[in-house]
């Protein structure tokens, strides 16, 4: 059995939680989904310049967690811009 996961502190409700490549519909388009908890990873090392050890305090979750959902965040939306796919935002 799995052990179950932490809750997480976010701090930012996303308004906006869809993105797509312009003048290509959306029937066409696949799509990445991210997750809250990675988008708040991602808004406060990348865009709030945190260090990784104090985003992770900020999340309530240890620097290795925070590694790790960094990774996969940068790693999917690399993968949406590289291969014109939409963006999700996922709300728990």
């Amino acid at each position: 059995m799995a052990r179950p996961i932490k809750p997480r502190r976010i701090l930012f409700n996303p308004n906006i939680v869809y993105f797509k490549p312009r003048a290509v519909p959306l029937s066409m388009l696949e799509e990445v989904n991210l997750s809250v908890d990675e988008l708040e990873a991602l808004r406060l090392c990348d865009f709030k310049n945190l260090e990784q050890i104090k985003a992770a305090k900020k999340m309530k979750i240890s620097q290795s967690t925070l590694q790790r959902i960094l990774s996969l965040a940068r790693k999917k939306v690399a993968e949406a811009l590289i291969q014109g796919k939409a963006i999700s935002i996922n709300k728990k």
